[in-house]
């Protein structure tokens, strides 16, 4: 099993391939190589009879992506991109790394003449208000950002590039990541994982939004897991319908909020300093809530059941299940 992992430096890919490594199968199968691309060095874990091989180019330059799936892998995970906030303050940017990439990555399979499966992290950012309470899985992606709108058109290119049989694609559109290790990103979404983070580890966090912001959440091990899970899932199974919503937890700022005092403490969570960010506030309320991720849950897609376990994960993952 030879597997081509993008975006391998960034948090999410660091995380997989520890999985990956740690697993040493996939579908079943052996790895025997693995492929880490971004545009800085990822970092290679060490593993006996794997062979490893780092890339560092921007896919998006003519003959990058062809270069990457030389070697033929059998599953590709496609994570790599530009990050909301960053996609809607550099229009150009985000087009040409979020679209022009994808379609250089995928063009790049389908002219090298093989079909692997390819796993692509979509975002719930296609969708766009006015919402139902709890979005079904038939709601229509109307996205309200540049990076929603650089997502859609991604999915639309997948669907069509596997009805086509260039490659077996599987979209993921992830809730929102939390709680992230390390620093905050230049991703609009940033303040939900630093609300937590910094408080826990003795640092303060500021609150761009209002308390009643509600938005769906999944850990990082549960992203992790939404990848494995496509990567092996039926193809059959999944159908024509290639881009699943996954699940996750729907809670407000404000309930964040209490989970961190019932399991830090009062004193934790006065680490939290609210100050109002009308531009990422402009963003944030034009984001889709709740979902129903019906079909994910019935092909076997499943994150966490409360954001109580959402921190703890991140204090036994990130902080040796401590707290400063």
């Amino acid at each position: 099993m030879r597997i081509l992992i993008t975006g391998a430096a960034g948090m999410v890919g660091r995380k997989l391939i520890a999985r990956l490594a740690k697993d040493g199968t996939l579908a079943g199968r052996k790895i025997t190589a693995l492929y880490l691309h971004d545009i800085v060095p990822a970092q290679a874990p060490a593993i006996a009879g794997v062979d490893i091989s780092i890339h560092t180019s921007d896919f998006a330059v003519p003959g990058a992506a062809a270069d990457l799936v030389a070697s033929r892998p059998d599953v590709i995970f496609h994570l790599a991109g530009i990050v909301s906030g960053e996609a809607e303050a550099n229009f150009d940017l985000g087009y040409r790394v979020n679209l022009d990439g994808t379609r250089a990555l995928f063009d790049a399979v389908r002219l090298a003449g093989f079909a692997p499966r390819l796993v692509f992290t979509s975002s719930i950012a296609v969708f766009g208000a006015p919402f139902p309470d709890v979005i079904p899985d038939e709601f229509h992606p109307t996205p309200l950002t540049s990076y929603g709108t650089q997502k859609q058109m991604s999915e639309a290119l997948l669907a069509d590039y596997t009805r086509r049989g260039f490659f077996d694609g599987v979209g993921i559109r992830l809730p929102t990541i939390c709680v992230r290790p390390g620093k905050p990103n230049k991703a609009a979404s940033s303040f939900f994982s630093g609300i937590i983070r910094e408080p826990l580890g003795g640092q303060e966090a500021v609150l761009p939004v209002p308390r009643s912001v509600l938005h769906t959440h999944a850990s990082p091990r549960s992203a992790v897991n939404f990848l494995i899970h496509a990567a092996e899932i039926d193809g059959n199974a999944v159908g024509q319908r290639r881009n699943l919503t996954m699940p996750g937890v729907a809670v407000t700022v404000g309930e964040q909020i209490e989970a961190l005092e019932r399991i830090a403490g009062p004193g934790v969570a006065r680490r939290i300093r609210e100050q109002p960010d009308e531009t990422i506030w402009a963003i944030v309320k034009g984001w889709p809530t709740r979902f129903e991720a019906r079909r994910a849950r019935e092909l076997g897609f499943a994150a966490e059941s409360s954001f109580d376990e959402i921190i703890r994960a991140h204090i036994e993952d990130e902080l040796g299940g401590k707290i400063s």
